[in-house]
């Protein structure tokens, strides 16, 4: 019997974590067969290439697609979707998936629903049904809509995806495949490699011992004009904190250019002297940085998903993840360095909480490859209401 062709696209290095353990259940499953394809900012060492990383893990990658282009306006962001739709069109094409899998919420996973959808291969949309603020939430809903299988990672999720008219019967609360790695995570806690010795970086030399931050900061696609003056608050705030502090570089969301010049300028005037700048790392690696931390700061989904289920304290900073579901261990300011300096020291004073499985209880992977499998494929939406 043929295997279910099971193709996942990956277009950022942050969708890599989200599904690896997907990946592999879908690649230990005895009726599917895994492709692999990367594309955009994915691709790129200048956001942290995730290629080399999915190989190490042993994933052959089926296609490459090179589509991002860079450029500080909003026209490169519609253009590198239009790229990508018609690239993938061409990928798929080529590999005749039986589903196709697409990833959460950023800009250019829409051309992933696009391509597939418009050439009748069943669409599985992962993480639908909640809720953000900029231009996040008017793609992730329109991959639902767009998507015939549904693995939602909430039960709220899954009642909002129920309320936008999707059938009961092609949504599936399978948690989110990255607390699998949370999971692991808590059970072996202890970090176990060298941050610079492994990932190099640039700036301070410092080591995950003692007392240490983490900051995880982009750029909001809708504010792009105060990009810098947001970044130029948050790097007031970590100057004035005094603690060393890992930081991760924005992703390549419009207004990222801004920001990462800033922080260029601040690391060679050495204003930032206690913080090592890294693109990427590996998804087990990241999180065991993390759960070992005093305080993520920042407004990376990580500190609303992985951080509530391990209990790292979180200061979310402004309006990128508005209204998403979140845990006590996350407190909301604004771009003022004060504000955030002040929420800061507070949370490293409380504390590590109490885990809250909002997003899954770390067994998401396998769950998504079962429903996969037993899918009855179909690209056709049967009536709800």
């Amino acid at each position: 019997m043929r295997k279910r062709k099971i193709c996942v696209v990956i277009t950022a290095r942050p969708s890599y974590a989200r599904v690896k353990t997907m990946l592999h259940a879908i690649q230990m499953h005895a009726s599917l067969e895994l492709q692999l394809v990367l594309a955009g900012s994915a691709l790129l060492d200048k956001y942290g290439d995730v290629g080399s990383i999915a190989e190490k893990d042993g994933f052959t990658i089926c296609e490459r697609i090179y589509n991002l282009l860079s450029g500080a306006a909003p026209t490169s962001m519609a253009k590198t979707t239009g790229l990508a739709i018609m690239e993938l069109a061409t990928a798929f094409q080529n590999l005749k998936p039986d589903i196709v899998v697409t990833i959460a919420d950023r800009f250019e996973t829409i051309a992933t629903s696009i391509a597939a959808s418009y050439q009748n291969i069943p669409l599985a949309h992962i993480q639908g049904g909640e809720v953000t603020g900029s231009i996040d939430e008017k793609v992730r809903h329109a991959n639902t809509k767009f998507a015939d299988l549904h693995l939602v990672a909430s039960e709220s999720a899954r009642q909002r995806v129920l309320k936008m008219g999707e059938h009961a019967s092609s949504i599936l609360n399978t948690g989110c495949p990255s607390m699998d790695i949370a999971r692991a995570v808590l059970e072996k806690p202890a970090i176990d490699f060298n941050p610079i010795e492994k990932y190099g970086g640039v700036g301070a030399e410092i080591a995950p011992e003692g007392k240490y931050i983490v900051v995880m900061q982009h750029a909001v696609t809708t504010e792009e004009m105060h990009s810098r003056v947001q970044i130029e608050e948050t790097i007031k705030a970590v100057t004035a904190l005094d603690i060393p502090t890992f930081w991760f570089w924005p992703n390549v969301d419009l207004g990222g250019e801004s920001m990462s010049s800033s922080l260029r300028h601040h690391r060679e005037e050495y204003d930032l002297d206690k913080a090592r700048f890294f693109k990427n790392m590996e998804p087990e690696d990241f999180l065991r940085l993390i759960k070992n931390s005093a305080c993520l700061i920042g407004n990376s989904s990580v500190g609303i998903r992985e951080c509530a289920f391990l209990g790292v304290p979180v200061v979310n900073i402004g309006s990128r993840q508005t209204a998403r579901e979140r845990g006590q261990n996350v407190v909301d300011c604004g771009h003022n360095a004060a504000e955030i300096e002040a929420y800061a020291l507070k949370q490293i004073a409380h504390g590590h909480y109490a885990s809250e499985p909002i997003y899954g209880n770390g067994h998401a992977g396998k769950t998504a490859a079962d429903a996969l499998a037993a899918f009855d494929l179909k690209f056709h939406k049967t009536l709800a209401y």
